[in-house]
C-alpha cells in the first residue's frame, strides 16, 4: 500500500512540474501566437503552427531542465517531441476550427482552451511514450 501511495505521490509531483514546464511553454506560444494572429494579422491556423513549433522546443528545454534532468537522453529524442507534438498541433488546429467557425469563439480564448485540453496529451506522450517514466 505505501509503494501505491509513494507512486501516486510521484505522479502528482511529475504533474506539478509538468504544468510548470506547461506554463512557461505556454507563455511562450500564447506570446507568440498573439503577435503573429493579432498585430501581424496572419491566419490563425498559420499562426498556431509556428507558436506551435516555439512553444514545442520551450516546452522540451523546460522538461529537460525541471522534471526529465535525471533521465538518460534519448536517442533522436528532439525529433521525437517534435512528431509525437504534432499530433498535439492537429488537436489544437481542430479545436480552435471547431470553437472559432462553428462557435464564433475569440481566436486568444480558443487558443486557451485548445492550449488547456492538449497540456494532458503532451505530458502523457512524455511520461509514457518517449521517456518511459
Amino acid at each position: 500500500m505505501n509503494q501505491q501511495k509513494n507512486n501516486v505521490r510521484e505522479v502528482v509531483r511529475q504533474m506539478f512540474l509538468y504544468l510548470l514546464v506547461g506554463i512557461g511553454a505556454t507563455f511562450v506560444e500564447w506570446g507568440v501566437f498573439y503577435l503573429l494572429a493579432e498585430k501581424f494579422f496572419i491566419t490563425y491556423p498559420v499562426a498556431v503552427t509556428i507558436a506551435f513549433a516555439f512553444s514545442t522546443l520551450a516546452n522540451w528545454k523546460l522538461g529537460r531542465i525541471l522534471l526529465f534532468k535525471n533521465v538518460e537522453v534519448v536517442p533522436g529524442e528532439l525529433k521525437k517531441i517534435y512528431l509525437t507534438s504534432i499530433a498535439g498541433l492537429l488537436m489544437n488546429l481542430l479545436i480552435m476550427y471547431i470553437e472559432i467557425e462553428h462557435f464564433a469563439m475569440d481566436q486568444m480564448l480558443s487558443k486557451i482552451v485548445a492550449t488547456a485540453i492538449v497540456f494532458q496529451w503532451n505530458f502523457l506522450v512524455r511520461k509514457f511514450v518517449i521517456y518511459r517514466i
